[in-house]
């Protein structure tokens, strides 16, 4: 074992070196003949082995540098956040008028689109109408089925526009 160990250690320095047996070993294969050019073939094959780690330690210094780079901006939003406050928009607060079929679900008050939206998905969990299987989905009682006109089953997102269509 003592031997391998040195013979391991003995082949480490020599790695280091590749550069300088390049040079000569393409000079001594260009005056010498063909036989001796498959001996030069080998230290080649040992520089690959010994540019292997150093191509690891460049793509490691690569991830530490884009690691550093993701955390700068994000301090920077970080930063911006406390500048503007979101603001709501106005269209969605203004009070609309529910038709009389959406009234008999939400009420005769005038309401914001967002309050008519959020009365409508609490009278669809109360009366448990939402679909069991498919949860995007929302089984119409008769009251909803007059405001989804007439439809049965209706998808969360098609329930939005088909509420629209009764408010003023």
């Amino acid at each position: 074992m003592a031997t391998a160990k040195k013979a391991a250690a003995k082949k480490k320095p020599a790695a280091k070196k590749p550069a300088a047996k390049k040079a000569a070993v393409k000079k001594v294969a260009a005056k010498k003949p063909a036989a001796k050019k498959v001996a030069a073939k080998k230290p080649a094959a040992k520089k690959v082995a010994a540019k292997k780690p150093a191509a690891k330690k460049v793509a490691k210094k690569a991830v530490a540098k884009k690691a550093v780079a993701k955390k700068a901006p994000a301090k920077k939003a970080a930063a911006k956040k406390p500048k503007t406050a979101r603001k709501p928009n106005a269209a969605f607060m203004k009070p609309m008028t529910p038709s009389a079929v959406l009234a008999a679900v939400v009420g005769s008050n005038p309401l914001p689109r967002t309050d008519v939206t959020k009365k409508v998905w609490d009278y669809i969990k109360k009366h448990k109408l939402q679909d069991a299987v498919n949860k995007r989905n929302i089984n119409a009682d008769d009251k909803l089925k007059a405001v989804f006109g007439g439809k049965k089953t209706v998808s969360m997102f098609e329930m939005t526009k088909l509420i629209s269509g009764h408010l003023k």
